[in-house]
C-alpha cells in the first residue's frame, strides 16, 4: 500500500482530475479559470476554504490538466520511469452505518441485532403480544426466518463515483450534495446494492436485491442484512487473520439467531491487481482452495443450524476492455480527448491501476487473466461438489455477466452500460439490480428451500405493523 501511496503522490490522480474539472468549467460557462475555479469551490461550501488554498495559481489556457501539474510539481518524473499522461502529449512541450447492515432497536446492547431469535419479539411493539390471545407475535408470524449475508469486494459494496463529478457541464452544489456521505462510506454505496440494497437508487438504475426480494417472501426477515464488503477485497484476506478481517464483524450466533443465507462473491481481486508483474501476483488455485476452506471452517463454527452458502465464481474481466476501451471516459467527453485506453495506461502508468491485467492493452495478459479467473471458480465449484457442513450446505454459481448482458440487452439497453463509467471497472447499478434478480431466479429454479416458504401471515404483518419502523 505504501508503495501504490508512493506513485500516488508522485503525479496524484487528484491534480489531473481537478485542473481537467476547471479548465471545462471555463470552456463550459465561457469563463477565465479564475472563475471556473471560484465556481468549482463554491460547489463545496465545507471545504470553500481549502479549495482556494490549494489551487492558488493560474492555469494556462494552452496547457492540459497533464502539463499543469507537472508545471506546479505536483507530479515528478523518477529517473528511469516513463513520465505518466492522462492526455496525449500537446504538440507544444510545456517544462476513503446502517448502509452496511440492518439497524440495531437497541444500539446501547451489542448482542441485539436483526436476525436475532428472542423470547420477547425483538422488533414489533407492545412487547411483541397479541392482545387477543396473548400468543407472541414472533412465535405468531415468524417461523422460518432467515436473513442475508455477502462476503463480497467493492463490487458488492456497490462502489461508485458519482458521473456528475467527472462533468463539467453537470457540475453543480447539488451534484456535490451527497459527498460527505460518499466519502464516510469509502465511495461505496451499499444501501443500492444486489444483495443487500434496500434503498431506492439515488446513483442511476434501480435498487434490486437479494434482500428486498427475501423481505417481501417473508415480512419477518426485516433488516436482517449485513453487507460485510471491503473495497480490494481478496479470498485470503477474508479468512481468519491476526489483523481481524471483516468476517470477525459478522454477526450471528449459533444459539441465538436464525440462519442465514451467506452469499461469497470476492469475484475479481485474486486476479486483479496493480503490480507490473500482476501475474506473480494472483492468487494460485492452492491458495484459493486453502483460504475458501478456512472461511468455510469459520462460517461452521458460527453459523446457526440450517444456514446456506452460495460460492459465487469470478467475472470473466475481459468485458470491460472489450466494450469500453474506445469509448469516452466522462471527464473526455466534452473535447472527445481521453479514452478508457488512455485512463488504463496512466493509471498503469501511476501503478494505481487496479486490474493491471484486464485493464490493459495486452490481449495475451487479460487472457491469461481470464484463464487464471477461471481455475479459481472451477476450485469454488469443486469445493461446493464435495464438501459437506454440519451447519449448511453449499452451493456454487458462476458470475452471472453473460445473463446479465443478455437481459440489458433484451430490454434495449447496451453492453457498457453494465459498467461504472467514472472507474470503467466495477458493475454499474443496472448490471447489479439484474445479478439479483437472475441470482433469485436460480435459486427458485435450483435451490427454493434456502429461500424458505412465503410466509402466509405477511399481511396481518403489515396490517398490524406497517413498516415496523423502516430503516
Amino acid at each position: 500500500m505504501l508503495h501504490l501511496m508512493k506513485h500516488w503522490q508522485e503525479c496524484p490522480y487528484g491534480c489531473v482530475y481537478v485542473v481537467s474539472i476547471i479548465e471545462q468549467l471555463a470552456q463550459v460557462h465561457n469563463s477565465t479559470t479564475k472563475e471556473a475555479l471560484e465556481r468549482l469551490c463554491n460547489f463545496l461550501p465545507e471545504i470553500n476554504y481549502l479549495c482556494f488554498a490549494t489551487f492558488p495559481f493560474r492555469i494556462e489556457t494552452e496547457m492540459n490538466a497533464d502539463m499543469v501539474c507537472y508545471s506546479l510539481k505536483l507530479c515528478k518524473q523518477d529517473a528511469g520511469q516513463p513520465r505518466c499522461l492522462l492526455y496525449h502529449t500537446p504538440k507544444v512541450s510545456y517544462p476513503w452505518g446502517y448502509h452496511w447492515r440492518g439497524k440495531d432497536c437497541n444500539d446501547g446492547r451489542p448482542t441485539v441485532y436483526p436476525g436475532r431469535r428472542t423470547q420477547k419479539s425483538f422488533f414489533f411493539p407492545n412487547q411483541g403480544v397479541d392482545p387477543k390471545d396473548g400468543i407472541p407475535y414472533e412465535q405468531k408470524f415468524c417461523t422460518e426466518s432467515k436473513g442475508v449475508i455477502l462476503l463480497g469486494d467493492s463490487a458488492g459494496a456497490r462502489f461508485h463515483i458519482p458521473t456528475e463529478w467527472m462533468t463539467a457541464a453537470q457540475l453543480s452544489l447539488k451534484s456535490f450534495s451527497n459527498l460527505p456521505l460518499a466519502f464516510t462510506n469509502e465511495l461505496d454505496w451499499p444501501q443500492f446494492s444486489g444483495t443487500t440494497g434496500y434503498l431506492n437508487s439515488t446513483i442511476g438504475g434501480w435498487t434490486d436485491s437479494v434482500y428486498l426480494r427475501l423481505y417481501r417472501r417473508n415480512r419477518c426477515n426485516h433488516r436482517d442484512f449485513q453487507n460485510i464488503s471491503k473495497n480490494g477485497i481478496m479470498s485470503f484476506i477474508v479468512n481468519i487473520t491476526p489483523c481481524l478481517p471483516p468476517i470477525s464483524s459478522m454477526a450471528r450466533n449459533q444459539l441465538l439467531d436464525n440462519p442465514a443465507i451467506v452469499i461469497y462473491a470476492a469475484i475479481g481481486n485474486d486476479v486483479c491487481n496493480g503490480k507490473p508483474d500482476t501475474v506473480a501476483h494472483m492468487t494460485t488455485p492452492e491458495q484459493m482452495h486453502s483460504n475458501v476452506m478456512q472461511t468455510l471452517d469459520y462460517l461452521n463454527g458460527h453459523l446457526p443450524k440450517g444456514s446456506h452458502v452460495i460460492l459465487t465464481g469470478l467475472v470473466d474481466g475481459r468485458f470491460l476492455w472489450d466494450q469500453l476501451h474506445k469509448r469516452y471516459h466522462p471527464l473526455g467527453q466534452l473535447n472527445n480527448d481521453i479514452t478508457y485506453e488512455q485512463l488504463y495506461s496512466f493509471l498503469s502508468c501511476l501503478q494505481a491501476n487496479p486490474c493491471n491485467d484486464w485493464l490493459s492493452s495486452n490481449k495475451t495478459l487479460r487472457d491469461l487473466t481470464s484463464e487464471r479467473a477461471l481455475q479459481l471458480s472451477n476450485v469454488l465449484k469443486e469445493i461446493a461438489r464435495s464438501k459437506k457442513y454440519a451447519n449448511f450446505d453449499i452451493f456454487y454459481m458462476d458470475f452471472p455477466l453473460v445473463e446479465i448482458a443478455e437481459e440489458w440487452h433484451s430490454r434495449g439497453g447496451e453492453a457498457w452500460q453494465l459498467i461504472e463509467p467514472t472507474d470503467g471497472f466495477h458493475p454499474s447499478q443496472i448490471a447489479s439490480a439484474l445479478g439479483a434478480r437472475i441470482f433469485w431466479q436460480k435459486a427458485l429454479r435450483e435451490w427454493p428451500h434456502i429461500l424458505g416458504k412465503e410466509n402466509p401471515f405477511n399481511k396481518q404483518i403489515e396490517d398490524v405493523f406497517g413498516d415496523q419502523g423502516g430503516y
